[in-house]
């Protein structure tokens, strides 16, 4: 990889995932890590539409293409595996067969996908997506009511619960804490269920320390939290929410840099 190819990489990974607050907030998804993170990347590719579509009508753009080989490049992934296009293809089609829950103003639920349609050329290494219509309202013109992160802050995470407590963060990064019913987080994290997370020091450990850790040293966010008891049972979960400093966030994208691999 030459160096006007790494500034590239680099570039992309500055690129703002920005999604509405209800989208965050509201919905209950099963996502593995991978494509949580393909996710990320789909919506960093979102940019303002041209004032010329504008006119023609065109109000938002839901198609996009991109190359295997630099989706692989911006996310960390060994491009030269020889397993990224049917590995890509595997996690594209997951995406176009998955749908989430939403809760809507008036307390129902309502179940949105998240692509419409998937296309993959082997010839060419690219693969074209194009996501579902009942997205737009939580992508587009969202006003003041959106969360918004460069990408590479979910990158290098591990674990998929990290990238969905970061997100939930960041949203209520303005009220610099917020307080979840411990019943209500499992639910958002779609554990409620899980038979392994049913003990609270089980969810602490596999959830929330690793989620508190990787959020504390790979993006631009401090957290931290405690726990609210009624008589010996742990029924809240507080979080304490700090956006960090100019230098601090520089120091958590070189980590972040540094752990999706070197760039060769």
């Amino acid at each position: 990889m030459n160096s006007d190819e790494k500034i590239e990489i680099l570039k992309c990974r500055d690129y703002l995932v920005v999604k509405s607050n209800d989208l965050v907030q509201k919905s209950r998804f099963e996502l593995s890590l991978t494509e949580q993170k393909t996710i990320a990347f789909i919506c960093s590719m979102i940019k303002p539409i041209e004032a010329i579509d504008r006119v023609k009508g065109v109000p938002f753009q839901l198609e996009y293409d991109f190359k295997i080989s630099d989706y692989c490049k911006v996310c960390g992934i060994d491009y030269n595996n020889g397993k990224n296009y049917i590995e890509v293809k595997a996690t594209l089609k997951k995406l176009r067969d998955r749908s989430m829950w939403l809760t809507m103003p008036n307390g129902s639920e309502s179940l949105v996908g998240w692509l419409a349609k998937v296309n993959t050329d082997k010839r060419y290494g690219v693969a074209k997506i194009k996501l579902d219509e009942d997205l737009v309202p939580y992508l587009f013109d969202l006003g003041q009511k959106f969360t918004q992160y460069q990408l590479y802050n979910i990158l290098a995470m591990k674990s998929a619960f990290s990238v969905r407590i970061y997100e939930l963060m960041k949203s209520y990064a303005f009220q610099k804490t917020k307080t979840f019913e411990l019943d209500e987080l499992k639910k958002l994290l779609m554990v409620e269920d899980v038979k392994s997370y049913t003990r609270f020091p089980d969810f602490r450990r596999k959830v929330l320390e690793i989620a508190e850790r990787e959020i504390n040293e790979l993006t631009d966010i401090t957290i931290s939290y405690e726990t609210i008891t009624k008589g010996r049972k742990v029924v809240k979960i507080k979080f304490d929410i700090a956006l960090k400093d100019t230098m601090e966030r520089w120091q958590a994208g070189m980590t972040a840099n540094e752990r999706l691999g070197e760039l060769k």
